[in-house]
């Protein structure tokens, strides 16, 4: 008898050891690492580094290498009776290598290096804005899961105490103290309970596999969700993912206006071409020979209609925009916190309500059972007399 109690003890134990726990916290996790979206984070950050490679060899060399093979209809003549020098043949042949070499840019290369690291920090954020919007759909996943598990607790309580009371009814039926018909009331009541038991779990399970797509992880319909403790004082400080986009949007814009500005910007760049070809660079030698040329070459566009200038406020432009939506914003969210705070007083109200009512209804219970004692003996004295 005691192995076999042991037997039982050990089974019982690791069931509830065995039993999986599931928090918020964990599902937020989850949906960060296994939700395709987030995925994206770690995706935009490897092309941004190789945006940024390429930006970077605007300031090695360009070299350059073209040939050519051209046949001329007429070519240069020197118009002196025996000079002794030969004309030019009809075919000629080149060919080259050039090398450009950026001295001065007036910084537009690192004002586009710029721009592609605050545009990958405003495409990142929006990945997490849009991760934020999946979280809503958790959290009512989450806590709709727990209200199943109330429900359901308080369920399996209404079935034990018609248990309780059915086999008390049975037993006085069968002494004959009570009509037989009581105890069909209350079978039909545990039958309801029964049937609400499995809409609910069925019910639970719809909802945990919904979770587990999100968070990408299988939950067995048995696990424990627990609950998380919350504050019904919302906190009007708005802090979300939301406004900071739009802050890194406006760094976005800003860093777009200073490519603008350097588009006009002075640029030093030097070169050297070499070469190979029949003429080389002097024209009267017709032969083939090897040439060569270096030099510097200085660029400004000093006025150009100020195109520039309407460019930066054409872009200037969306700053304001970006502006108008965090206004926008903000005010939405402040209705809905508005909105959420009502619903919160109004839910503590029912929880108050509903204390009061679970109240009465023991109370008339105890009165039932007093009364449901005192039949028999009322009954016995009857007979009696």
């Amino acid at each position: 008898m005691n192995k076999l109690r042991t037997y039982i003890l050990l089974f019982l134990s690791i069931s509830v050891f065995s039993q999986e726990q599931i928090s918020l916290e964990e599902c937020y996790q989850l949906l960060n690492t296994n939700f395709p979206l987030a995925k994206q984070s770690a995706l935009l950050e490897t092309q941004n580094a190789f945006d940024l490679e390429t930006i970077k060899t605007l300031k090695l060399p360009e070299i350059n290498f073209s040939a050519q093979t051209t046949y001329q209809s007429d070519v240069i003549e020197i118009p002196i009776p025996n000079s002794g020098i030969e004309p030019l043949n009809n075919d000629q042949y080149r060919a080259t290598v050039s090398v450009n070499q950026l001295i001065y840019g007036g910084g537009s290369i690192d004002a586009s290096l710029n721009a592609k690291s605050a545009a990958l920090k405003t495409l990142q954020k929006q990945v997490e804005v849009n991760l934020y919007q999946i979280k809503k759909q958790i959290n009512q996943l989450y806590f709709s899961i727990l209200l199943t598990q109330e429900k359901r607790g308080l369920l399996n309580e209404k079935g034990k105490l018609l248990n309780t009371k059915l086999k008390e009814v049975k037993s006085g039926i069968k002494n004959g103290v009570l009509l037989p018909t009581l105890d069909k009331i209350l079978e039909a009541e545990l039958l309801k309970v029964n049937q609400q038991l499995l809409e609910v779990d069925l019910n639970k399970a719809s909802l945990i596999k919904t979770l587990s797509s999100l968070i990408g992880k299988e939950i067995d319909s048995n696990s424990d969700f627990k609950n998380s403790t919350i504050n019904s004082k919302l906190n009007t400080n708005i802090s979300r993912p939301e406004l900071e986009l739009f802050q890194l949007k406006k760094e976005q814009i800003e860093a777009s206006e200073t490519i603008i500005s350097k588009e006009n910007s002075p640029k030093l760049i030097g070169f050297a071409n070499g070469g190979y070809g029949n003429p080389g660079l002097n024209m009267l030698d017709n032969s083939f020979q090897s040439f060569y040329t270096v030099g510097v070459k200085f660029n400004w566009n000093v006025f150009d209609w100020n195109a520039t200038k309407k460019k930066r406020e054409a872009v200037s432009i969306n700053k304001d925009l970006i502006d108008n939506e965090t206004e926008i914003f903000t005010l939405n969210t402040n209705i809905e916190l508005d909105q959420q705070q009502s619903e919160i007083q109004k839910l503590e109200g029912f929880i108050t309500s509903d204390l009061e009512i679970i109240q009465l209804r023991k109370e008339v219970l105890k009165s039932a059972e007093s009364q449901l004692k005192m039949e028999p003996l009322h009954r016995h004295h009857i007979l009696q007399n």
